[in-house]
């Protein structure tokens, strides 16, 4: 899911949590299309494998997971169906997913 607009990201680096509807089938089932998300900052947080994370990769956001934390602390990122986007730094997530709505 290719969404998160600046002004989310922006949000999120001033600390605070942004609600958006992002598009795409990426992240099913974990998030439909059109479905309302919950993101927060990371404020302290490290993430995890396994969690779903507002980023940047080669220029582009994405609202996708966690898939491998490398020696080098940094981030592989990638489609809940596998599609590896590629490895991000910490600088580069800017909040983590904590709700999903219909």
């Amino acid at each position: 899911m290719a969404d998160g607009t600046l002004t989310h990201v922006q949000a999120l680096k001033e600390g605070k949590t942004v609600k958006f509807r992002p598009q795409g089938g990426s992240m099913v089932p974990i998030i439909q299309s059109g479905q309302l998300v919950t993101v927060e900052p990371l404020n302290g947080r490290t993430p995890e494998v396994g969690d779903a994370v507002l980023c940047k990769v080669n220029g582009r956001r994405y609202l996708h997971k966690v898939t491998a934390i490398g020696s080098d602390g940094r981030y592989q990122i990638s489609s809940n169906h596998g599609h590896v986007n590629g490895w991000t730094t910490l600088a580069n997530i800017y909040g983590i997913l904590t709700q999903v709505e219909p």
